[in-house]
């Protein structure tokens, strides 16, 4: 097999290898199913994607958006103006 994939038009890809826990890929595999991706990689690519385009977003400005999205999702919130979530200096 070789360690490149193609299709015509795009860029070549590299397979990379990681390891995961099974329960940790249990939860990927949900996540990128939920989300409507159509594969594992597309869904993992996207997350590499957003982590080097978005370095200064933290693992606490992560829970933080996932706290407020958990909490307007369920209505245990009050309604949240994007100042209030990204801050008044972008």
């Amino acid at each position: 097999m070789s360690n490149t994939d193609t299709k015509s038009g795009d860029p070549p890809k590299t397979n990379i290898n990681i390891r995961v826990t099974e329960t940790f890929l249990e939860d990927i595999d949900a996540t990128w199913q939920e989300e409507g991706y159509n594969s594992r990689s597309e869904f993992i690519r996207d997350a590499l994607r957003d982590a080097v385009r978005h370095p200064d977003l933290t693992r606490e400005s992560w829970k933080e958006i996932a706290a407020v999205e958990h909490a307007r999702r369920t209505g245990e919130s009050e309604t949240f103006s994007r100042e209030d979530i990204v801050g008044d200096d972008e």
